[in-house]
């Protein structure tokens, strides 16, 4: 009977497989959003940061014992510490964003982060990006305003925190295409959890206060999420293109609103949606035309 499970998961075809992993790793997410929030009334989003990663950590220590010196052997440690350094300014930005601002909002605006991908892509690695994706990322960044508005109010510090945080998580992205043409996926992942959770340990000693048992456990579980969040997200992309998975990833911003209100009792309003929109539909562009682009390559 158990060697049913495999068999009936493969029967799925593929487009399918991937859009059911890609919602999961969607509600997941939103979910590690609406405690993370939850959380952060009482403690400070540094110290939810830190925690994350003294989960993650936890989780992979089995994986860390066990993977071989070979993934261990490295030539490019400061590219990995940097890359490390990004990934943890992304987590802080946005949990520091989602602490203050409503959660569909937030989650709108970390769609923005395939545009700053796409802008150092051609800055910094000097790929040649077309006029079809550098359209789409000015489309892009012009349903972020949509949902900013600078024109009819102050931006508030949140909104930027958000928009600091996809550019640091473009940043890692472009990090992690420069460690793979020389190391494995599982060296990445090995390096980023091991170093991220030393530096998150400085901005989280500055605000320190032990947590009690109730809020640890809520820690625990946004550490749980977000791990099998990152896994379902993956096997997303393992399943089928990433032309046919990322339109599935918009439920994220579905989920987050939902749980704004049935929580929080927020309620996005028509700019957020309408910006939402078009940031998406920019960076689906953007997907399909990266997703032929290594495909002819």
């Amino acid at each position: 009977m158990m060697s049913e499970r495999p068999n009936r998961l493969a029967a799925i075809p593929p487009p399918v497989r991937g859009a059911i992993w890609m919602i999961t790793s969607a509600a997941l997410f939103a979910l590690m959003t609406g405690i993370v929030r939850h959380v952060s009334f009482g403690m400070h989003p540094f110290k939810i940061g830190f925690f994350r990663y003294v989960f993650r950590v936890v989780a992979l220590i089995p994986w860390i014992v066990y993977s071989g010196q070979a993934k261990i052997r490295t030539r490019r440690l400061g590219l990995h510490f940097g890359r490390a350094l990004l990934a943890l300014a992304t987590v802080m930005f946005f949990f520091a964003a989602v602490s203050w601002m409503p959660l569909a909002e937030a989650t709108a605006l970390s769609f923005t982060a395939p545009f700053f991908t796409t802008f150092g892509a051609a800055v910094v690695l000097g790929e040649v990006v077309g006029l079809r994706r550098w359209t789409a990322v000015v489309i892009g960044f012009a349903g972020a305003m949509i949902i900013l508005r600078p024109g009819i109010g102050v931006v508030s510090p949140s909104a930027l925190l958000a928009l600091a945080s996809a550019a640091t998580l473009a940043g890692g992205v472009l990090a992690v295409k420069k460690l793979a043409r020389t190391e494995s996926a599982d060296t990445i992942v090995l390096y980023q959890s091991v170093l991220v959770l030393p530096l998150a340990a400085v901005p989280a000693a500055v605000v320190w206060t032990t947590p009690d048992g109730e809020a640890l456990m809520w820690l625990a579980l946004i550490g749980l999420l977000a791990t099998l969040g990152q896994l379902a997200y993956v096997r997303a992309y393992a399943a089928a293109d990433a032309a046919a998975v990322v339109p599935f990833d918009f439920s994220r911003l579905i989920f987050a609103a939902l749980i704004g209100f049935a929580l929080f009792g927020e309620q996005p309003d028509v700019w957020t949606w309408t910006g939402a929109a078009v940031i998406f539909g920019a960076a689906l562009t953007v997907a399909r035309s990266e997703s032929r682009r290594t495909d002819t390559s």
